[in-house]
Formats: structure tokens, sequence, C-alpha cells
């Protein structure tokens, strides 16, 4: 890639970054939370990819996206079944 072509996507990786962080801080119901901070993880992993890290990319995805949302939902249940 030219730099020309990876100034502009690096800032959108970025500013995508800064709305998710936003949108993970203002989420209060904490099933929105998890789904939302799956959501985040993909634009961590797009940001990733964009500055020249497929491993932290691949690795990232298969933790934020994929285990670390379903084990919060599985927590969440069990707590409120529990209540």
């Amino acid at each position: 890639m030219t730099l020309a072509t990876l100034v502009p996507l690096q800032s959108v990786a970025f500013a995508l970054v800064v709305l998710g962080a936003t949108a993970i801080v203002l989420t209060h119901d904490l099933l929105r939370l998890a789904v939302v901070n799956g959501f985040y993880g993909l634009i961590l992993v797009l940001l990733f990819v964009v500055y020249g890290a497929p491993d932290v990319a691949l690795s990232m995805l298969v933790v934020s996206t994929v285990a670390y949302p379903l084990l919060l939902l599985v927590a969440i249940t069990r707590i409120r079944k529990g209540k």
C-alpha cells in the first residue's frame, strides 16, 4: 500500500476505535455491553490489519470477538438465574 492510501485508512480506523470505546463506556445494560464489546473487538482487528499485524489481528479476533463476549454472556446468565 502506498502512503497516500494508508494515512486516511489509519485515520478512519482510529476514529472507529474512538467511537467504539465511547459506545462501551456509555452502555449500561450488561447484555448490550457484551455485544458492543464484540463489535469493538472487530474494530480493533481492523486497526491491527491496517497496521500490518495479521497475527495479532487473528488472536484478537478469537479472543475479543468470540471468547470474551461468550464468557460474559454465560456469566451474566448464571448470575441472573441465581437471583
